[in-house]
């Protein structure tokens, strides 16, 4: 791995950040050391030399800190990968999808990892050049529990190949008491882990054996299993990024069970069947080779499922603080309601959710009507208010309160495809062949037009919202761009030059 001068400045930098001491102390301490003439009194990392600011680097011994290191190091490289995945010129079916993947203006929010926290690795690809080519795919399903301190921990792994062969498939003990294992969505229940000796640092090992080379690693929602993983990988392909339905915002993400029935035709698994890590991942598999089997291009239509009448009578509490009790939910929102909590995939971690659930849903849309919040919309656009409430404490506490369906959703259409012909939207069948149609056929079209154009409208406004958030996130294309330096720069200034690293936190002067 070679880094740059820049990388260079970015690392002491974050060893400034994190107070870490080498062999001669900190930062400032090693200049007062090593630079008597300046010293200290010129610590910006930027105004010192290449040589300096390595020497500063080989002061670390500690394997912690030395492992910090190495993180950083590969992430600054990985950087430089993103920016490489982007180029059309490596064009490959797998090679698309990993880019349509990278381009999704939720990437950079989901996928802003903190790999140089303790536990974490990020994936070292052997041969960069050869990596970003690679076309080699794995999917992966992880399944977590809720453990007592409120963290969430892997329980269970599954990782499988382009022919659906099982490459990895453990449960992991997490090493920490377990408050809820959540045996209806993970299928894994206390008896099942007697006597597994498994462990995170087993499985981050085993993964980057398979990765290593540049593999393309496959999942639906797959930044939770990255982060569960504590793994940081750049080449992914997202099935819940890929497969877009034109109904609702850009936000909105299918689930892998309507993809299957929609692109599959058939669900994840038989109704009443245990729940299988290894059924999802091969799931996952499946539905990037049927992507590329039909054409990127061609459209695969999504079925929108109607809500059940069940689920008009709920409301959604979410966002819920974990220091606040399910029973005190009564006294934010008014009306005769019960109390269920939601289970989740995510887990539960900081915050929660629960369902309020009313007898009918003129009740339900009364008791959100009543309730005082700021008005919003979430990603899906569906209507919700943001409450603020006393706790019995004295504490004041906020959550949002959240419709189940988007305002006027019976006018939106229930199939759409994923991807526009060329005439873009077309008009209906029936008022281009009948010339008598009635006027509420047409006042139909009007609606449906005009819903359409306002979705355009908010899509336009979150993209120029998401533009302006990149900005500001490390992991932007703006980020990446200021951190590499030309190599023809390189070769102008002395100081830049490529820096070469022998072993890990070895650092050449």
């Amino acid at each position: 791995m070679r880094l740059n001068s820049g990388a260079l400045i970015d690392i002491v930098r974050l060893v400034q950040k994190r107070g870490l001491k080498g062999k001669l102390g900190d930062w400032k301490e090693f200049l007062d050391i090593y630079d008597k003439k300046f010293g200290s009194n010129l610590s910006d990392p930027s105004k010192r030399s290449h040589e300096v600011l390595a020497a500063f680097l080989n002061t670390f011994h500690d394997q912690d800190h030395l492992k910090f290191l190495s993180n950083i190091m590969q992430q600054h490289s990985n950087k430089e990968i993103l920016v490489q995945l982007k180029d059309k010129s490596h064009d490959s079916p797998e090679q698309r999808l990993v880019q349509e993947t990278l381009q999704n203006p939720s990437y950079p929010f989901d996928y802003s990892f903190k790999p140089l926290n303790k536990g974490w690795e990020v994936i070292n690809l052997k041969d960069m050049n050869k990596a970003i080519k690679y076309t080699s795919m794995v999917a992966i399903d992880c399944e977590m529990v809720r453990c007592v301190d409120g963290t969430e921990a892997l329980v269970e792994v599954c990782v499988v190949d382009r022919n659906l062969k099982v490459k990895l498939r453990e449960l992991v003990n997490p090493d920490k008491a377990i408050a809820d294992y959540r045996t209806d969505i993970t299928g894994v229940s206390s008896p099942d882990l007697e006597g597994v000796t498994c462990s995170l640092a087993d499985i981050q090992e085993s993964m980057k054996k398979l990765l290593s080379d540049g593999t393309i690693l496959v999942g639906h929602g797959l930044y939770n299993d990255l982060r569960v993983l504590k793994l940081d990988h750049v080449k992914v392909i997202d099935t819940s990024y890929i497969f877009q339905s034109l109904d609702g915002p850009i936000h909105k993400r299918p689930s892998l069970s309507s993809l299957c029935k929609a692109v599959l035709g058939y669900d994840v698994r038989e109704k009443g069947a245990t729940h299988s890590c290894l059924d999802d991942a091969c799931a996952a598999m499946k539905l990037v080779l049927a992507k590329i089997k039909h054409g990127l291009d061609r459209v695969i239509p999504l079925i929108e499922e109607p809500i059940p009448e069940s689920e008009m009578v709920k409301l959604l509490f979410h966002g819920i603080p974990t220091s606040v009790n399910s029973e005190e939910l009564h006294s934010v929102l008014p009306g005769d309601f019960t109390i269920e909590l939601k289970n989740s995939k995510k887990g539960r971690g900081e915050k929660y959710s629960a369902f309020a659930i009313f007898k009918n849903s003129r009740e339900a849309l009364q008791a959100y009507e009543n309730v005082q919040g700021s008005q919003e919309k979430d990603t899906a656009q569906r209507p919700q208010k943001l409450v603020k409430f006393k706790l019995g404490t004295g504490k004041t506490a906020s959550l949002y309160v959240r419709k189940m369906v988007p305002d006027g959703h019976d006018q939106i259409p229930s199939k759409r495809a994923l991807e526009v012909d060329n005439d873009a939207f077309h008009v209906s069948k029936k008022a281009k062949m009948d010339p008598n149609s009635n006027d509420n056929d047409i006042d139909a079209l009007k609606n449906e037009i005009e819903a359409l154009n306002q979705q355009l409208k908010e899509k336009d406004m979150l993209i120029e919202s998401l533009q302006k958030q990149l900005k500001h996130n490390d992991f932007g294309i703006s980020k990446l761009h200021n951190t590499m330096v030309s190599p023809k720069k390189e070769k102008k200034k002395r100081m830049r030059y490529p820096l070469p690293l022998k072993g890990i936190g070895l650092f050449d002067q």
